[in-house]
């Protein structure tokens, strides 16, 4: 596969290279290893969020007991002042609940105030000790990049309470809101940001209604591989929740990317999707990968090129950090395909 894709684009090479070279393609972003976790079975907080609904608030008593999304319970002794959240997603999830951090992963940038926060290392790598030094009363690791055991147990071992929220999936984040909404008395901020959630996604849903499209989600590593993102991950939930058909949905689990499938030329030319959603985790400037895939000989008379439906989409959306604002990749979707004539 590797071979045809090497002889067919070779005067690509060196563009794909510079791209691959900085891809850091794992959830959270911030590390320069390429290790990707194996994502572990979600607990569900204790009141679980579902779509569309809107729980009542009730103010927090503590000392009180939680579940977190690895099915962990967790007691809270008092209400959290003094706040390390190891990810992004986690990092986000407490503002969005209207929440502060004291420290916070090194590739954090969003939101701006949170860049103040003490960087305590990589969500890969982090700092115990700077971790400690903050003297947190609440650590916040991310359920999906941490629940790989070498980073697990470490954290579990930490001297204070540690709960765990991330995301691969909308309904996650939905938990993962609610449950630290729980554990900070932000109930309130809780349910507003999962009402928006749900209603970001039903608008995008209603403005794409009867389109009867196909699209799939792209990475590529640093061997030039393409992968699809399948429906169990972050970017394929996205395109499930509008409704969206994944031709890459049925493909078998492969590669190092738990969610992805090794996609190759051949396949991507059989597939023929209406649009391409690539994603291209090194900064600005190196080449887009949605610039780049038009480029590619046997690409070229995809629908998608052809009609200019190479959308290119957010890291942070989409990839490293899965979280509160997938409301707005669930815009970028929509936007793309509701002026489409399928």
């Amino acid at each position: 596969m590797r071979a045809l894709f090497l002889g067919r684009a070779r005067l690509l090479i060196p563009v794909l290279a510079i791209v691959a070279m900085l891809v850091a393609v794992a959830c959270g972003g911030d590390d320069d290893d390429e290790t990707t976790p194996t994502p572990a079975e979600s607990g569900t907080p204790t009141a679980s969020a579902t779509a569309g609904e809107s729980p009542t608030t009730v103010a927090a008593a503590y000392p009180m007991t939680v579940t977190d999304l690895l099915g962990r319970s967790v007691e809270i002794k008092s209400k959290p002042m003094t706040i390390v959240a190891i990810s992004p997603t986690a990092v986000e999830f407490v503002y969005a609940v209207g929440g502060t951090v004291v420290g916070r992963s090194s590739s954090v940038d969003f939101p701006e105030a949170a860049r103040a926060a003490k960087d305590i290392g990589t969500a890969y790598q982090p700092n115990f000790e700077a971790i400690l030094a903050l003297k947190p009363d609440l650590v916040i690791a991310d359920s999906v990049i941490h629940a790989q055991p070498n980073l697990r147990q470490p954290i579990e071992q930490l001297s204070v309470p540690v709960i765990f929220a991330g995301a691969e999936s909308y309904q996650d984040v939905l938990d993962g809101l609610e449950l630290i909404g729980q554990v900070l008395d932000s109930g309130e901020a809780a349910n507003k940001a999962i009402a928006g959630i749900t209603k970001a996604r039903d608008d995008a849903k209603a403005a794409i209604a009867g389109k009867q499209v196909s699209a799939v989600a792209l990475i590529a590593d640093r061997d030039n591989t393409l992968y699809a993102a399948k429906d169990h991950s972050f970017a394929g939930d996205i395109l499930v929740q509008l409704g969206i058909t994944n031709p890459a949905a049925s493909q078998p689990d492969s590669g190092p990317f738990p969610g992805y499938t090794i996609l190759a030329p051949e396949k991507m030319i059989e597939f023929n999707p209406d649009f391409i959603f690539a994603i291209t985790p090194a900064p600005k400037p190196a080449p887009r990968l949605a610039s780049l895939i038009p480029q590619i000989p046997p690409f070229k008379g995809l629908k998608a090129v052809t009609s200019n439906h190479v959308v290119d989409a957010d890291v942070q959306l989409f990839l490293q950090a899965p979280g509160p604002r997938i409301a707005e990749a669930f815009k970028v979707v929509a936007d793309a395909v509701k002026g489409s004539s399928n």
